[in-house]
């Protein structure tokens, strides 16, 4: 059994992967911003933990980390707000990661998205631009970092029933349903952590079984 921190807890993908987790016994606490969440949290069979990361102090994430065994970062902005985009999809994710080492959590996973690069091709004026910027550099952080860390890139997000079976490694984005990234960091956690050390997973859904996938 594992502790595990998701943050951004009342996400789609959040609330899925915390389902999984906490079905086949791991203990999990989804990190909410608004208190209202906490009952959907629950519900997954996850504990929820009321804290806004956006304006945490990095005391406040190392108590909230300390003794995990493992990290998600599932937050994120949600566009539409330039200065928040920045303060949660960059700066605050970069604040986990040097939470995560000062806790000593040995191991964090990341949802991004898939193109997530310093060098992408996006023009300043693509309403893109800014979240992928700020994704980018998070994700070049983490990079860096001595955390075992896995990065989750999927491609366009449908809310389709997942299929168990998915695509890494192509050069194309298409989609992949929720469903299979929130099963994807299940597997990442669990029987696929070494197979998934230290790689960014572009994803689409695709013919081959997860655990298949990411061998």
């Amino acid at each position: 059994m594992a502790d595990i921190l998701i943050i951004g807890g009342h996400g789609k993908i959040a609330l899925q992967a915390a389902a999984l987790l906490a079905e086949r016994g791991d203990e999990v606490t989804s990190v909410v911003r608004n208190p209202d969440h906490a009952a959907d949290v629950r519900a997954t069979g996850a504990t929820p933990l009321v804290l806004d990361v956006e304006h945490a102090q990095h005391t406040e994430l190392v108590r909230a980390m300390r003794g995990r065994d493992a990290v998600v970062w599932s937050a994120g902005a949600g566009g539409g707000d330039l200065a928040r985009t920045y303060a949660v999809d960059q700066r605050a994710a970069i604040a986990s990661m040097r939470a995560a080492r000062d806790a000593g959590v040995p191991r964090y996973v990341m949802v991004s998205f898939f193109g997530s690069a310093l060098d992408h091709p996006l023009p300043y004026d693509e309403g893109f631009f800014h979240y992928a910027q700020a994704k980018a550099v998070a994700d070049a952080h983490l990079r860096g970092t001595s955390l075992a860390w896995t990065i989750l890139a999927p491609s366009r997000l449908t809310d389709e029933p997942g299929t168990g079976r998915i695509e890494v490694g192509a050069q194309q984005p298409s989609q992949v349903p929720r469903a299979d990234v929130a099963a994807t960091i299940a597997h990442v956690l669990g029987e696929g952590s070494r197979a998934s050390l230290h790689r960014t997973l572009t994803m689409n859904t695709g013919d081959t079984p997860i655990a298949e996938a990411i061998a």
